[in-house]
């Protein structure tokens, strides 16, 4: 069955959205909660086909999960008596990683093909494994199976060579019941692994610093059943906020956090576009006269790489010369060819794209590629001449629930089609 997405052409976007629980966190937790026999409840957990596909593997290691509302699981991982994933199942899901944390934590020992996910370039997992063998694990790669085994699990100080979200979040969940501390320099920030810390934390776990380049775990011999609700996705209050602007909108995107957006509201402002500040909202007013600016993508506090593709879509409105440079992850640039299908006139050197603004987009049929970019796809689309058509929908569905729903209810019609092939 083919399905894509049908988007009207010159809309503004207008109302009040209450923003869903963060991905990028979810994918980590829900792996966490497999760190105890006990049963745990995580609340605000966003209706995601990642969140879908993690909860396969997770049964097939024998957890128990039942739903008791829309946006809550229980997960009891009583039963949890297998150390290798199904790799049908892994190879589709680069989240998928965060088994290897809670895995060796709890077992000793984790099989895991490598991850798929979306392709955005080299990704590698050095940094993980790096961790892993500084606290007694012996790894080896063959086949493409990634076989780590440790007969105990000692604390070790590890110094990460690159930010890494990913290694930063696997050697939590690998320490937290290792036998003395760990500590993890040049530790990513984000607010996702303070998220994960203080679900660990919750379940009887000794993390401190989390938030900071410097994480310190002194490892426990057990840990219990816990409630936790996720925090908001930034990403998505982030994606609706460009969204304002860029049709000259006016949203209200509620349950955030607004210091986790500072990044954009700030590259928001320089261009032009008004921003104003609650205590869990924030409001975007979007202004026909926008200022070209320059981005430069960086882990948090940074930019977020995962707004770039929308920034760009924004950028294009903006008469002048703007610049894009992406600094995580190096073919993160996917969407530019399909912009110029609409009349964007953006040229690539390097990791920089530079952006010739003031020219208005005109609807083509258009191709996602990735999750972020095929969302970026939908701004342009609302603001181009004409229908728009973006094929390959479910990369969007990986990590925004219901997008076109969610898009009518600030006033814009984003109809889903399916159709027989």
């Amino acid at each position: 069955m083919a399905v894509y997405f049908l988007v009207k052409g010159k809309q503004r976007i207008k109302g009040r959205i209450m923003i869903n629980g963060a991905k990028n966190s979810a994918v980590a937790l829900l792996p966490a909660a497999l760190l105890t026999e006990e049963t745990v409840k995580i609340e605000n957990l966003p209706q995601i086909t990642d969140i879908d596909k993690l909860l396969d593997i997770m049964r097939a290691l024998g957890a128990s999960v039942s739903s008791p509302g829309d946006h809550s699981l229980c997960i009891d991982g009583a039963n949890v008596n297998n150390y290798s994933p199904p790799g049908m199942l892994v190879n589709q899901l680069r989240a998928s990683y965060y088994l290897m944390g809670s895995l060796l934590g709890r077992f000793g020992r984790v099989e895991i093909p490598m991850p798929g996910g979306c392709d955005l370039g080299p990704r590698p997992i050095d940094q993980h494994i790096k961790g892993f063998s500084a606290m007694g694990a012996r790894v080896e790669m063959e086949h493409g199976l990634i076989k780590v085994l440790a007969k105990k699990l000692r604390g070790a100080h590890i110094y990460l060579d690159v930010v890494s979200v990913g290694a930063t979040i696997n050697i939590m969940l690998a320490a937290v019941k290792a036998e003395g501390k760990t500590i993890i320099e040049n530790a990513a920030r984000e607010p996702e692994i303070v998220d994960v810390a203080n679900f660990l934390n919750a379940m009887g776990a000794q993390v401190r610093g989390a938030g900071t380049d410097v994480i310190k775990i002194q490892g426990v011999k057990k840990l219990y059943a816990v409630e936790h609700s996720v925090i908001p996705d930034r990403i998505e209050a982030g994606t609706f906020m460009i969204a304002a602007a860029a049709t000259g909108g006016d949203v209200i995107v509620e349950g955030v956090i607004p210091k986790h957006l500072e990044p954009v509201t700030a590259k928001l402002k320089e261009v032009g576009v008004e921003v104003e500040s609650g205590p869990d909202y924030l409001r975007v007013i979007g202004r026909e006269n926008l200022s070209p600016c320059d981005v430069k993508t960086f882990p948090y506090p940074g930019f977020p790489t995962d707004l770039q593709p929308h920034m760009m879509v924004l950028l294009v409105k903006a008469p002048g010369i703007s610049l894009v440079t992406e600094n995580v992850f190096e073919r993160r640039f996917c969407h530019i060819d399909e912009l110029r299908k609409m009349g964007a006139q953006i040229t690539l050197e390097g990791r920089t794209a530079i952006i010739e603004g003031g020219r208005e987009l005109s609807s083509a049929p258009l191709q996602a590629m990735d999750l972020r970019g095929g969302a970026a796809f939908i701004i342009a689309a609302l603001m181009a001449v004409g229908d728009t058509i973006i094929n390959d929908v479910k990369y969007i569905d990986r990590g925004y629930e219901r997008i076109e729903e969610r898009f009518l209810e600030v006033g814009v019609n984003v109809q889903r089609i399916e159709e027989l092939d």
